[in-house]
């Protein structure tokens, strides 16, 4: 997720729909997915072609497969019906029973009670909701119906299950979370003649200081807590979507975060980590419980008096009134988005903690006006004494207060101090968002150098904006600028007194004449870009900075739109200078450049291949194109025929290999190997 690039794509035929969630198989490390409500279909990570996947039709439509650590797959059917996944690929035309009838499942759930897995679903009938509860491995089946609630219904369901008892959670239409507890019975052979009601007691009130929460999506954190994804809609105010996290112990809102751009209304939770649709990204958010206790509960329920639901904090600033970032190495650590949410309230954690320890958030305020020397000398002591597992975190607050500084006061720019945090600790763009901003804004080439190299979740938008900058930079600027080179100066070619220094060129099976011949087309002498990109089109400064972008993490989808915008001259100059490191790479058996950080063979074809998707119009229509492209089709084109005739002795090779390991002559001997 952090590198924000694709690691498998899989699509099914023009006409096919999957019909519920594919999941993972934890013990054979395969995924399972069902199309067309019948058709299951099962694959492994390297598997490329989904239609040539395992395939299996079965008898019913199936509503959920649930994946257990160490249960093993379970497949609901729309019927009710329950099996493992071993059973039913021994015959999977086997007859499925319909359990429910008219009844429409509405939400499903698997779980381990000691060794055996347990299936709990809800179903729906004219208003009417009924709970069951299946062990698969035992064939038993429990049904209740769930107490009816005046004027409310469920919207969503969650459950857990502790000491032979399972807890379902219902989240009602009357902004409401109501407990039902039923326990794990003892399967009897005799079917129950009474049909049992369930009832349910109100675990939750949505509401605080006059807002409610309409939530859409709930999940369990922990015995003591819940999460709810829903729009909190305040007395005079437009509603606005959160993430909450409720303390069920003490009643309390403990905290939660605004999401502005909106969501799907699903939320859902795994190890420790919240997963969510905000906007058109995938959000992840990781979170710590604490020990539920009544201080922090007090805590949240004083501030619960004020009108403004003020307790509804921003968790992405650090703004006075809503400090949620607390370093004390006695408590949890709370950190931005991709990082743990304290569930103790700020007022709580700093009663509690050492009265004579500040806080990093505290200590930011208080340098807020100090002088630059005292400023940086004391984030220098704060990096020096920071416990390791808050280390990241601080130094992300650190740089933040520095890039703060630089916005208020513009004279303002600690560059050796910047670029010594970026060089020596592991960052990200989350941590610090506004560093590459300000480095642009200031024209700090090395510094963004040093970002595009070392952070992993660097938006698309951003890593289009540096290469822009670094394109349209004149090569007599940027030699007075500082740039680390260490990435092309062992294979680029550099001019001294206007004659190119290089060593003769003999590519991976393909050389100038040889492409000549083969493309039956020569090339002029005297071309501005010579054939075969054997001179690089830009000096050595920017080939660096422009490794550095080829080095950044993209994601195809979101990067395109912006190079479509890079403008023409751009768009074919760092074309020509990804056609020569493509030919430097050919010129080696192992096809990789010399060098610290050099971009490899995929990264500059990727590129390439991006480049030319998102210009092709102005690449066709462009004179000055035309040559370029001709010269990268030729090259291209004798590197396919090239590996095309090793592929024709590839089996010759192996042979020959295979010989050799039954041969071990121990005198000397001259062998003829003829090859037909």
């Amino acid at each position: 997720i952090s590198d924000q690039k694709p690691l498998g794509c899989w699509s099914l035929k023009h006409g096919q729909i999957l019909t519920c969630p594919v999941v993972c198989n934890f013990e054979t490390h395969e995924y399972i997915a069902v199309h067309d409500d019948k058709v299951l279909r099962i694959w492994k990570n390297e598997d490329i072609n989904l239609d040539k996947a395992f395939k299996a039709t079965l008898s019913a439509d199936v509503y959920r497969i649930h994946s257990l650590p160490q249960g093993g797959p379970l497949v609901l059917f729309r019927g009710g019906g329950v099996r493992t996944l071993d059973v039913l690929l021994e015959a999977p035309q086997q007859e499925i029973e319909n359990l429910i009838s008219d009844e429409v499942i509405r939400w499903s759930g698997a779980f381990m009670e000691g060794q055996q897995p347990v299936l709990v679903f809800t179903t729906e009938k004219d208003g009417d909701f009924f709970v069951y509860v299946q062990k698969p491995k035992l064939s038993g089946l429990h049904r209740y119906k769930l107490e009816q609630q005046e004027s409310a219904k469920p919207l969503c369901f969650t459950a857990h299950i502790t000491n032979q008892t399972v807890t379902l959670l219902c989240l009602y239409s009357n902004d409401s979370v109501y407990q039902v507890l039923i326990p794990l019975q003892q399967d009897t052979e005799e079917e129950e003649e009474e049909e049992q009601i369930l009832s349910k007691s109100l675990l939750l009130n949505l509401s605080v200081s006059g807002a409610v929460l309409k939530g859409t999506s709930l999940v369990v954190l922990d015995k003591d807590h819940v999460a709810v994804l829903g729009s909190l809609a305040a007395p005079g105010k437009e509603p606005r979507e959160c993430l909450t996290i409720w303390n069920t112990k003490f009643q309390t809102l403990q905290t939660s975060k605004e999401l502005p751009l909106g969501t799907s209304g699903q939320l859902w939770c795994y190890e420790e980590k919240f997963f969510l649709i905000h906007g058109k990204v995938l959000t992840v958010i990781l979170y710590k419980c604490e020990t539920s206790s009544l201080a922090a509960a007090v805590g949240k329920l004083k501030d619960s008096q004020t009108p403004d639901v003020s307790l509804f904090l921003n968790w992405n600033t650090l703004e006075d009134e809503e400090l949620v970032v607390s370093f004390q190495s006695q408590e949890p650590v709370a950190l931005k988005e991709e990082s743990r949410i304290n569930l103790r309230s700020r007022r709580s954690t700093v009663a509690e903690g050492q009265p004579e320890t500040l806080s990093v958030g505290q200590l930011l305020l208080k340098l807020k006006s100090a002088s630059t020397y005292v400023l940086e000398s004391e984030l220098k002591k704060l990096m020096a004494k920071a416990p390791t597992p808050d280390l990241q975190a601080t130094i992300g607050c650190v740089v933040t207060a520095l890039t703060d500084r630089c916005k208020r006061s513009p004279k303002y720019y600690p560059q050796s101090f910047l670029q010594q945090i970026v060089e020596t600790h592991d960052l990200s763009y989350s941590l610090c968002p506004d560093l590459m901003a300000v480095a642009l804004e200031k024209k700090d080439m090395l510094l963004l150098q040093m970002c595009l190299e070392r952070f992993p979740d660097i938006p698309e938008e951003i890593t289009y904006t540096c290469l822009e900058v670094f394109l349209s930079m004149s090569e007599a600027h940027l030699q007075t600028i500082d740039v680390n080179v260490d990435s092309v100066i062992c294979y680029i070619d550099v001019e001294l007194d206007d004659k190119e220094v290089k060593t003769e060129i003999v590519e991976n099976g393909f050389s100038a004449e040889m492409g000549q011949d083969m493309c039956d087309t020569k090339m002029p002498k005297q071309s501005h870009f010579r054939n075969n990109g054997e001179s690089c089109p830009v000096g050595l400064q920017k080939a660096a900075l422009l490794n550095a972008v080829l080095h950044s993490a993209y994601t195809e989808t979101f990067l395109l739109p912006h190079l479509k915008n890079l403008p023409a001259q751009q768009a074919i100059l760092f074309l020509r200078y990804l056609y020569y490191l493509y030919v430097k790479c050919s010129e080696k058996v192992n096809t990789t450049l010399p060098g610290i950080r050099s971009p490899t063979i995929n990264q500059i074809m990727d590129w390439m291949c991006l480049l030319l998707d998102a210009q092709f119009t102005v690449m066709v229509m462009l004179p000055e194109a035309k040559e370029l492209l001709s010269s990268l089709h030729k090259f291209v084109r004798a590197q396919v025929r090239f590996y095309s005739e090793l592929n024709k002795i590839e089996g010759s090779l192996q042979e020959l290999q295979r010989l050799n390991h039954l041969r071990e002559s121990q005198t000397y001997s001259i062998e003829v190997l003829e090859i037909i």
